[in-house]
């Protein structure tokens, strides 16, 4: 690895990181950067899973400082999503590099789309344990499965279940959101790293980034403006990414 390669590392692992805590989209900037920088795609896939554990940590540990609530309701989400994230993270071991990347360039394109849908004002309300149905746990599941397979814009579906399904606010579906990402996600890494494929040298560089991105983010939480610029920019580069990726 170059220095070059570790600044951008470094550099865009930032900003994952609190677009990550803050809203939804930061795999979008690193997977495509690690592939990029020349590591097959399910190196990079396996690798991005570093800074994702690494960065979950960091902004959980900062959740729970502030007085974060309701961890034993995490827990219960985390446990269908962990069995949805070990097969995910088998299926992206089996698709070949050529699948690999055009469900990439799918995904990431419906991504930025979701993005910029306006949330809907609804009547939030704490969670209480009477409210986590069979259909949100089929849903934690299926949002387990798409994260072991490729974790790109995971936080949007996140959005979809804790906010619209569960009508939880926005800075509590975030709390929410990192402790099950992170539960979910060691797993899913443990099959990868079982598989060969993670890059130690450059996850953990990421992952310094992302840490302090998400230490960031953790400070702002979910201000509305602060929100909405960083979907913007973070659609603008992904739009980048994508052309890049289909030019080859």
């Amino acid at each position: 690895m170059t220095l070059l390669e570790a600044l951008a590392l470094l550099s865009i692992g930032v900003v994952a990181g609190f677009i990550n805590v803050l809203s939804a989209g930061g795999s979008m900037l690193t997977l495509p950067l690690l592939m990029f920088l020349g590591l097959p795609p399910q190196a990079a896939n396996g690798t991005n899973r570093v800074s994702i554990v690494l960065q979950s940590i960091s902004a959980v540990a900062s959740f729970l400082r502030a007085g974060a609530r309701h961890v034993g309701l995490s827990l219960r989400l985390s446990v269908p999503a962990v069995v949805g994230s070990l097969a995910g993270a088998w299926l992206a071991l089996q698709a070949g590099d050529a699948l690999f990347e055009a469900i990439l360039i799918a995904v990431m394109a419906g991504s930025a789309v979701l993005m910029l849908l306006p949330q809907p004002r609804l009547d939030t309300r704490p969670l209480t344990p009477d409210r986590v149905t069979p259909a949100v746990t089929l849903a934690m599941f299926a949002i387990g499965l798409y994260g072991g397979f490729i974790q790109v814009g995971v936080g949007i579906l996140f959005i979809l279940v804790l906010y619209r399904m569960l009508k939880i606010d926005l800075a509590q579906v975030n709390v929410f959101k990192v402790l099950i990402i992170l539960i979910y996600t060691l797993p899913a890494l443990a099959v990868f790293l079982v598989n060969d494929q993670v890059r130690w040298n450059y996850g953990l560089v990421l992952a310094a980034g992302s840490m302090i991105g998400a230490w960031l983010g953790v400070k702002v939480n979910m201000s509305p403006r602060g929100a909405f610029v960083v979907k913007w920019l973070t659609v603008a580069v992904i739009t980048a990414i994508i052309l890049r990726l289909l030019l080859g």
